[in-house]
């Protein structure tokens, strides 16, 4: 058995803490979020906002975080994005191109920039001047600033999820089902 992270039983949370977990999808990440109570409502808000608030598309948000899932490393956010970018429109064959090692060479320009843009801030923590600019120009302040925003955020979620060794969830299609979406347009 490999060192994890337990995750909670409700009798040993705050009663907030637990009746919010009543509220979410019962995904692994939120219970093991609910050892640390007084983040678990922010983490939430955070990434309603980016998830069903943003004004930067939901197909292309996929696109983002399914390569942060590759290069991260991190199997859980891989796992469980796979599934929401399907429900976006990402393709199977498109999937297969995000998840390869090494560079991306088998999506079409924009799909191949936003993995650029996804490893950059991945792996170098700061987007390049160049990447920078031409997200700018194709996108705007405001998508730009969501699209770094979402990578940022999920970036630290990979990280979370591989620290705590946070177990995919037995029945992924069965939870994505129930929630219809709950989290994600």
């Amino acid at each position: 058995m490999s060192l994890t992270i337990a995750l909670p039983d409700d009798q040993e949370l705050p009663k907030e803490t637990a009746a919010l977990l009543k509220q979410l999808p019962q995904a692994n990440i939120f219970r093991m979020l609910a050892n640390a109570p007084t983040s678990l409502p922010g983490f939430v808000q955070l990434a309603t906002s980016i998830l069903m608030g943003s004004q930067f598309d939901a197909r292309k948000r996929e696109i983002a975080i399914l390569r942060i899932g590759k290069v991260t490393h991190s199997s859980y956010e891989w796992e469980q994005h796979v599934l929401i970018a399907q429900r976006v429109g990402v393709t199977a064959d498109e999937i297969a191109q995000i998840g390869v090692d090494g560079p991306v060479t088998g999506l079409d320009e924009e799909g191949r920039f936003l993995c650029r843009v996804a490893e950059e801030i991945s792996l170098n923590v700061r987007l390049s001047d160049e990447a920078l600019a031409l997200l700018l120009e194709r996108y705007g302040r405001r998508q730009a600033t969501e699209l770094i925003l979402c990578c940022s955020y999920f970036n630290m979620v990979s990280r979370f999820l591989e620290s705590t060794r946070v177990e995919l969830d037995a029945d992924l299609k069965k939870l994505h089902a129930d929630n219809n979406g709950q989290l994600t347009r």
